[in-house]
């Protein structure tokens, strides 16, 4: 029978995934990971089976380490910025 992974591995798996979906530089990659893990780890919160827990919790340590390779490659080859992303770099005149 296997073992369940605790509350705090849970969310410190949580929180590492998190962090490695917000880091994609595309608009589109990053809000989809994002969804895509709020919406896996709600389905891991309404899970009672053990057995069902660990095997997703398993599962999402070996999908984290794709999705990390994937970050890292869409950070080397990013584009620009989007139209409804945040343009932090903007300069207004000042003299106008």
């Amino acid at each position: 029978m296997a073992t369940q992974p605790s509350r705090k591995a849970i969310l410190s798996l949580y929180a590492s995934t998190l962090r490695t979906a917000k880091s994609f530089s595309s608009y589109n990659f990053r809000n989809y990971f994002v969804s895509r893990t709020q919406d896996t780890f709600r389905g891991m919160q309404a899970e009672q089976d053990s057995t069902t827990l660990s095997q997703a919790y398993d599962k999402v340590v070996k999908e984290l380490a794709v999705l990390r390779r994937s970050a890292v490659l869409n950070q080397l080859y990013g584009g620009s910025r989007l139209a409804v992303e945040e343009q932090n770099d903007v300069r207004i005149r000042e003299d106008t």
